[in-house]
């Protein structure tokens, strides 16, 4: 099984960030790879950049922790465990964000590793 992670320091209130990375459907505005998003509490579907369609089963959207986990539970590709993690970390004005993903079958994580780590990087851009 592969497992990815980036990072990255964000000059923001970690209440700001945990608001846009919770939002589930929301992710398509802060994620590059993903042009569309749906969903609500508990699921979620995405299109990807290429056309393909990932179901999502939200596994957790904890507030106090500022943990959103997820997990592909169907779709255009076949992938056998998936479980991404975004943790928002209350630095004192200043908050760190944590994405890690497990995959698996592994080559999977040739084209899931970059688009997290430039999702990451794009974030800043879309918290207030």
């Amino acid at each position: 099984m592969a497992t990815l992670r980036a990072h990255a320091l964000i000059d923001c209130a970690a209440d700001a960030v945990w608001k846009v990375v919770s939002d589930a459907a929301g992710i398509s505005r802060w994620f590059p790879a993903i042009t569309s998003s749906t969903g609500d509490g508990s699921h979620r579907t995405v299109t990807l950049d290429s056309g393909v369609r990932l179901h999502e089963e939200i596994v957790t959207a904890d507030p106090e922790l500022r943990r959103f986990q997820y997990r592909v539970v169907g779709g255009d590709l076949e992938v056998s465990h998936h479980l991404g993690t975004v943790d928002v970390i209350d630095l004192g004005g200043t908050s760190l964000v944590v994405y890690s993903t497990e995959i698996e079958p592994d080559p999977l994580a040739e084209a899931f590793g970059p688009a997290i780590a430039e999702a990451v990087e794009n974030l800043p851009a879309f918290v207030r």
